[in-house]
């Protein structure tokens, strides 16, 4: 399979790029600015805010993962490059992968979206709006095939185990309340999820099992 990973430089998708090389894909990396990246990934520059960049860098590629991250101040950026990686890709008939954020999943037990609980942190209200205006975007758009994979409540490097649980759009929790997973294993089921779609034009979340 032909992927391009949009923010390839970053803690996620740099750990996309390295799990879909070792599965044996033929990867594209796309970053704002020269990084470093493993033997055998061919690098672009882009912007993914422009839909007329994405038309040209997803062109002939099988599957394009959005993996960018708006910087402290910036982000209001995210359902911009949502709407501008849909309209691209579309135009270009690839597969769109979103990694999104996990604040409008909806706490058991609780029925609310976690960013709109008592215990949500300020500081993180604004990547959080901006999470969920991005998941509005996707989910206002016919065109695109596009899947969105929120993150439990947190995310961090870690060990790849390979195991995971999937859920939709509900967090998910272990026994002790616990909402996690490696960032190694997110980029499993990412890739599981490129290789055997199964949320085509839908969300759906995962957690360490």
């Amino acid at each position: 399979m032909r992927i391009a990973v949009f923010g390839a430089g970053g803690a996620v998708g740099s750990r996309v790029v390295a799990e879909a090389l070792a599965r044996g894909h033929e990867v594209t990396a796309v970053a704002r600015r020269a990084v470093p990246m493993p033997a055998g990934v061919r690098l672009l520059l882009g912007d993914a805010s422009s839909a007329e960049q994405v038309e040209r860098l997803a062109a002939g590629q099988d599957l394009v993962v959005a993996a960018t991250r708006p910087t402290p101040g910036s982000e209001a950026e995210l359902p911009v490059v949502a709407a501008a990686m849909l309209a691209g890709v579309a135009r270009a008939g690839a597969r769109l992968l979103v990694v999104g954020g996990a604040a409008t999943l909806v706490v058991p037990g609780v029925g609310l979206p976690l960013h709109e609980t008592a215990e949500f942190p300020a500081e993180l209200a604004a990547i959080a709006q901006a999470c969920a205006e991005q998941l509005a975007t996707c989910r206002a758009d016919a065109v695109a095939d596009w899947t969105y994979l929120s993150p439990p409540a947190d995310l961090a490097p870690g060990t790849r185990t390979g195991v995971y649980r999937i859920g939709a759009d509900e967090l998910l929790v272990d026994a002790d309340g616990a909402s996690a997973i490696s960032m190694e294993d997110f980029a499993v089921a990412l890739l599981d999820e490129a290789e055997r779609p199964a949320h085509r034009r839908a969300r759906f979340t995962v957690a360490a099992s």
